[in-house]
């Protein structure tokens, strides 16, 4: 009876870690949708044509204009500025890294569009080379078989259409979104709009298929400042490994790494999830080693190594791992 009980309960966790992930890949999915039409629907962008911003489909003024054209005076001009600019900013800024404080990278790992490109073109270029990325040494096994040389079209395809898409949809952000592609559509880029554009397009292109990785580690400053504030709170968010049972990870295997380490095959930042807190300043917390680790012993009867932990749980394995290490 209570092996049968143990059984359905891992059973449950899995399910619910796989729908974890299903909801994360949504999230993804919905707010790349929303970076790419945000300009369009003047949610957030700032027009260089009149310099201006929109937010929420409105115009955002912080009243110097009323203030040069005499509708207001200097204490008024300053108070609009803070109260309209300096205050909103702030708050959204101690909001964000609030958030980055507890849960580490966050937004990262479930909203960001850039990182939504990491994982697909990832498995675009695992299918092709057996590799995650140009620059590992070796392959990182999965389920499908061995790779297969037809899928590198499609990775290099894939690059160089998300760099395109890219650099047209920041050039929207500051500049009227039915100008620009109305001008891309009929062939009447200005000289300026075609050299952003290509430009662009070159560097996105080559950054997401040479350097994603190294860019969401190093590049990023909202990935970094997110990083450097959970780094700073021994109760933030941490995935926690069982080191008492680490020999349990020796037969560790699934579909997706037959040939074991499934944590670390499932990491889409190239970590070692088993690691302490420190050397685990890139992780995104999307979950996917719990996922995989999850999945590896329930085909064994076990429960998984890896687990998350916040709060005094995670101080208690900030401890052990200073203790031990």
């Amino acid at each position: 009876m209570g092996v049968a009980l143990a059984v359905r309960g891992d059973a449950q966790e899995q399910r619910r870690m796989a729908t974890l992930q299903r909801r994360r890949r949504a999230l993804q999915i919905g707010f790349f949708a929303l970076f790419l039409v945000a300009p369009a629907l003047n949610l957030l962008r700032f027009d260089l044509t009149e310099t201006q911003l929109w937010v929420l489909g409105f115009r955002w003024s912080l009243g110097i204009d009323d203030f040069v054209n005499g509708h207001m005076t200097a204490t008024q001009a300053a108070l609009s500025i803070i109260l309209r600019g300096i205050l909103p900013a702030v708050a959204l800024a101690i909001a964000f890294m609030t958030v980055a404080y507890r849960y580490g990278r966050l937004y990262c790992g479930w909203l960001c569009p850039h990182f939504s490109l990491v994982e697909s073109l990832n498995g675009l270029l695992q299918r092709a080379s057996g590799k995650l990325s140009f620059w590992d040494k070796h392959s990182t096994p999965r389920a499908g078989g061995a790779p297969d040389k037809r899928w590198w079209p499609a990775f290099v395809l894939a690059c160089a259409t998300f760099g395109f898409l890219w650099a047209i949809t920041l050039l929207t952000y500051l500049l009227p979104p039915q100008q620009i592609w109305g001008n891309l559509v009929h062939g009447t880029l200005t000289p300026n709009q075609a050299r952003f554009i290509g430009i662009g397009s070159l560097v996105f292109t080559a950054e997401l298929m040479f350097a994603r990785h190294l860019f969401c580690r190093f590049g990023c400053a909202v990935g970094l400042f997110q990083s450097l504030a959970w780094m700073a709170n021994p109760k933030g968010l941490v995935v926690a490994f069982d080191r008492e049972r680490a020999r349990d990870c020796r037969d560790c295997s699934t579909a997706d790494s037959p040939d074991g380490s499934a944590c670390d095959t499932a990491c889409p930042m190239r970590l070692k999830p088993r690691n302490i807190k420190r050397m685990m300043f890139a992780c995104v917390q999307c979950g996917q080693c719990l996922t995989e680790c999850e999945t590896s012993h329930d085909a064994h009867g076990r429960s998984p190594n890896l687990e998350w932990k916040v709060g005094l749980d995670a101080v208690r394995e900030t401890l052990r791992q200073r203790r031990e290490h």
